[in-house]
């Protein structure tokens, strides 16, 4: 298990352009909820997670460590699937007890700005997370592709728990809520295939989404360069 918390990720915020154009308003906005978030120290970032070998040949359902996960999604067309890199990244409960107080305090543009600002991060942090996965994995001579996260298309939203079992998330104080939610809400769960010779997948997670020309996360992730073959397929 690998566990680390304590790092900057407001100041990347900060340094990194943003894709577009935003207005002047949104760039304010954005500035406000940075200089907020950073003088009341509303994140504390931090990831959890684990390569955890297969118990059994890899088949549609993946076990691994005693859980049992129906993702066919990552079974290589070549190469050999050996492990499952399961984590889990949060930002901490501070953030979205502010939000909900702006928003009490009927100040909805901060707010939202704010709560804009935490998904931000928390892919920031999700980001930071695949590298170290993927630095294992190289120093173990593996390799690492694919990127399912519970609820998406190829992984049902039940897979939740068993993941953040997996991803040991109570060292970093995520819990599993009713309905499958993250506590706290301004975090994210991942599972990846680790193995041998595995191919770069053709398939993302976001393929589905009718969204996907609008995202400003898959904005990101073209204006930033591939740090791994999970960064790759997210």
């Amino acid at each position: 298990m690998r566990v680390a918390r304590g790092f900057d990720v407001l100041g990347q915020a900060e340094a990194a352009p943003q894709p577009g154009r935003p207005s002047a308003s949104r760039e304010r906005l954005r500035r406000e909820a940075i200089e907020l978030a950073r003088a009341e120290a509303l994140i504390d970032a931090a990831y959890s997670y684990c390569l955890v070998p297969l118990d059994a040949p890899p088949a549609e359902i993946l076990c691994a460590g005693g859980e049992k996960l129906f993702a066919p999604w990552l079974l290589p067309a070549s190469g050999q699937l050996t492990a499952l890199a399961c984590g889990v990244c949060t930002l901490g409960p501070l953030l979205e007890q502010r939000v909900s107080l702006l928003f009490a305090e009927r100040k909805a543009s901060l707010a939202l700005a704010l709560d804009g600002l935490g998904n931000e991060l928390l892919f920031a942090v999700s980001r930071r997370a695949q590298d170290r996965m993927q630095a294992d994995a190289t120093r173990r001579g593996l390799s690492m592709a694919g990127e399912l996260r519970a609820g998406d298309p190829g992984l049902a939203l039940d897979a939740q728990g068993a993941v953040l079992r997996l991803a040991q998330a109570e060292t970093i104080g995520v819990a599993l809520k009713s309905g499958h939610l993250m506590h706290p809400f301004k975090s994210t769960s991942m599972v990846l295939g680790i193995g041998i010779d595995l191919p770069a997948v053709q398939w993302s997670r976001c393929d589905t989404c009718p969204t996907r020309g609008k995202c400003a996360v898959v904005a990101r992730t073209k204006t930033a360069a591939p740090a791994s073959t999970a960064a790759q397929s997210a």
